[in-house]
């Protein structure tokens, strides 16, 4: 098992070994599509010609193996291979052939999606094909089975929980000395959950479970999400990053799949959903940004009817509330000044160097000024479990993800805290309370330069947004919806605080107490 990658690579050289699909749904013509969609260059070796449709398959025909042979030694021969992915091998003759070819090639990177059962159950390997197959195994970085091949691999019945899976997939990894990907698509129930296990290791490196997408056309998931990670681990070296990557795209594969009417049976994944959503985005000349604002429209809408906002908006929010929120906030300040000056330390440009390194020493100066002078000299109270999420996900996404990732995941931090601040002021003044009891902290986010620093913020992540491959575009995405969601949660929590705290307790005439049954 290897775990080498090429250093500071940007377009991976990756070559499936499968089969073929006339249709274009899964083998090879899923492998290279999912390679390309990752940002990879797709090379192909063919182990058999297969007749089929969305409807199943008809025949197949496996060529001799010293075609098979000779097609392998072609391209290694000539090009230098940053990862291999290894579908469909349907004889022992070409399971020998390719087994022995990655022994002498070594690739710095292979991933096998190990064919042995059908989605509806059936076996696909002759029982001495198996064996073949498991000696193979051992000289793979990642084994990607789903639940019925994992039970083969694991010599049990078909898992049916999501604990019988899991205890099957370190089974197998430590029988094979390789990573498993332990899918649970095939559980019953309406998420999916899936985990990376690594031989050696008890608990997953990483784990994963969402909402099922609604779709029944699946067609060549596993051929595709197998390829997907082992172009995204080429260029970065990041298992557990390489399969997060991965699997949010073919979740937005899955999602946009019924948009492409191809075939009668169970249709294929839309590989290339994000690269049409870009050229849509680049024919309406909308702003990558003015995208993210629209997705987020219903968060927005939450925040808006939350108690703490409207309680803000009138003045009407308690003391204790809003000050649990300001000692709260207080403490996510300081995180996000780290964060801030992580996206500065990573800046590709002088002018963006310093808007971030400008931008933390006024969290300091300024915002953090103004929770000061709130709170005074109290001990801060516990973060509670939002804000140890939130502030954490801040730091991992400026200090582990790619500078345009770590800028998007910051914008909300402005943005939101501009719209909120502008909106509230107006209601404030339009109702006549003058002065507001909370009127310095708006006067903080409807300030001027507060509003201008949010739109050179947009500027940045639109400009990181032009540069970057459609695969990080999506994580930037995904960065920002997270962080909206995140603020939601954050701005939801002082009240929800307030609700389970005795009515007497209040800040302010007794912090001792409040503090004691926060904690």
């Amino acid at each position: 098992m290897t775990t080498a990658h090429s250093d500071s690579l940007t377009v991976p050289r990756v070559l499936s070994i499968a089969g073929t699909d006339p249709t274009g749904g899964a083998g090879q013509a899923a492998d290279l599509k999912s390679i390309a969609a990752m940002g990879g260059y797709g090379m192909n070796v063919i182990t058999a010609v297969v007749a089929q449709n969305t409807t199943g398959v008809t025949d197949i025909h496996t060529p001799p193996v010293h075609i098979l042979r000779s097609q392998l030694e072609a391209v290694s021969s000539d090009v230098t291979l940053d990862a291999v992915k290894v579908g469909m091998l349907g004889s022992i003759e070409v399971i020998d052939t390719v087994r022995d070819w990655l022994a002498a090639v070594k690739p710095p990177v292979t991933v096998v999606d190990p064919v042995m059962v059908a989605t509806a159950g059936g076996r696909l390997l002759r029982a001495e094909a198996e064996t073949a197959l498991m000696s193979l195994l051992p000289l793979a970085d990642l084994i990607t089975p789903n639940l019925l091949e994992l039970a083969v691999l694991a010599d049990a019945p078909t898992a049916t929980t999501w604990s019988e899976a899991l205890e099957q997939g370190r089974f197998v990894a430590e029988r094979f000395g390789a990573r498993v990907l332990v899918k649970g698509g095939h559980l019953p129930g309406s998420r999916t959950p899936d985990a990376l296990l690594e031989p050696g290791r008890t608990e997953p490196v990483v784990t994963f479970d969402d909402p099922r997408v609604a779709t029944s056309n699946t067609h060549g998931t596993g051929c595709s999400l197998s390829s997907a990670i082992a172009t995204v681990v080429a260029r970065t070296g990041d298992w557990a990053g390489a399969v997060r990557t991965a699997r949010a795209w073919l979740r937005g594969a899955l999602a946009h799949a019924d948009s492409l009417h191809v075939g009668h049976g169970n249709g294929p994944v839309h590989h290339f959903h994000h690269v049409q959503a870009t050229l849509q985005d680049s024919q309406s000349c909308e702003r990558f940004t003015d995208s993210l604002w629209r997705d987020c429209a219903g968060v927005r809408g939450d925040i808006d009817e939350l108690e703490f906002i409207t309680q803000l908006a009138d003045g009407s929010l308690p003391f204790e509330t809003f000050e649990w929120y300001m000692d709260q906030d207080m403490q996510y300040l300081d995180v996000y000044s780290r964060a801030l000056a992580a996206l500065a330390a990573a800046a590709t440009s002088e002018t963006e160097r310093e808007f971030f390194a400008g931008g933390a020493a006024e969290v300091v100066a300024v915002e953090s000024a103004l929770h000061r002078a709130r709170l005074g000299d109290t001990e801060p109270l516990p973060p509670s479990e939002v804000t140890r999420t939130y502030t954490d996900f801040l730091l991992a996404a400026t200090g582990s993800e790619p500078y345009a990732v770590g800028a998007a995941a910051v914008l909300p931090c402005y943005w939101l805290y501009a719209a909120v601040g502008s909106a509230l002021t107006q209601k404030a003044r339009a109702a006549g309370l003058d002065p507001h009891p909370y009127g310095d902290w708006l006067a903080t986010y409807d300030a001027p330069d507060f509003q201008l620093a949010t739109e050179r913020a947009r500027d940045i992540v639109d400009r990181a947004a032009s540069a970057a491959d459609p695969v990080t575009r999506q994580r930037m995405r995904d960065a920002f919806m997270r962080a909206c969601e995140l603020e939601l949660r954050f701005f939801a929590e002082p009240v929800r605080r307030a609700e389970t705290r005795p009515s007497s307790c209040l800040m302010s005439r007794c912090p001792d107490g409040v503090r004691a049954c926060l904690r």
